[in-house]
């Protein structure tokens, strides 16, 4: 082989490998069942056959148009959520955010900006985990043990600080997509299909469903197929629900 034919082979070779390097780190910082950069919180084995136990997730509130009525309906069923709030949401909307804690929804953590913490440095890091700790401890009174990264998108550092503050990071197992418009009926599919393989696989089913928008100003975007979807979930028989606190 020439030599520029064997320089040639060496790049392609080492392009390919750093290709391959770069689709595993953004597996590993997206994906939401990754554990490569550490271990999450996504699942936990299900005992609860034949019915399938479910932990509904909604992230990005609280949010002065959805959020009390979705508190309403799962009241209505006697059903408990996890709540993950982004803190200037909570600052905008403290009387909400205590109606959740009220309720006796589990809490979490979604940072206080929402930004991708993959790419923001330690100090940035640290500081929107912090911060929402101390907004949620000065407005319900309770400090939070659940995280979730905004868009699930993480890397060492991220799940090293959150531990270091006594969080537990969140993922999930079941991406309703309910943020794009999709109409409830394709949502509820979406969630179907992947409880679903839950179900096969005798795990839990960790849903991402969204009551807020973490955009939302003054006009909050709507959530109705979100509540369309909650409420067709929380009437079925061969469902049973659980708060993630429970599966630590």
């Amino acid at each position: 082989m020439q030599t520029w034919q064997t320089a040639a082979t060496i790049a392609g070779a080492s392009l390919g490998t750093l290709g391959l390097l770069a689709g595993g780190a953004s597996y590993a910082a997206r994906w939401p069942t990754s554990q490569i950069f550490g271990r999450t919180l996504v699942d936990v084995p299900d005992h609860a056959a034949p019915q399938h136990t479910v932990a509904l997730t909604y992230d990005d509130g609280p949010s002065s148009r959805n959020t009390e009525p979705l508190l309403d309906l799962l009241a209505t069923h006697n059903v408990h959520a996890t709540f993950f709030l982004i803190g200037n949401h909570v600052r905008r909307h403290p009387a909400i955010a205590r109606r959740v804690a009220a309720a006796g929804h589990t809490i979490g953590n979604h940072t206080a900006m929402h930004p991708d913490l993959a790419r923001k440095s330690a100090t940035r890091i640290r500081a929107e985990l912090q911060h929402t700790q101390q907004i949620l401890q000065d407005t319900l009174g309770i400090t939070p043990r659940l995280f979730r990264p905004p868009y699930g998108s993480r890397r060492p550092a991220v799940l090293r600080i959150a531990r270091s503050l006594g969080l537990t990071p969140v993922l999930w197992n079941v991406t309703a997509e309910d943020w794009l418009p999709l109409g409830s009926e394709q949502i509820l599919r979406n969630i179907d299909r992947a409880m679903q393989r839950n179900r096969k696989r005798s795990r839990t089913s960790n849903v991402l469903l969204h009551d807020a928008s973490h955009l939302d100003g003054d006009r909050p975007q709507s959530r109705d197929d979100t509540l369309a979807v909650t409420a067709a979930l929380v009437q079925r028989n061969d469902l049973q629900f659980a708060t993630i606190d429970r599966w630590r």
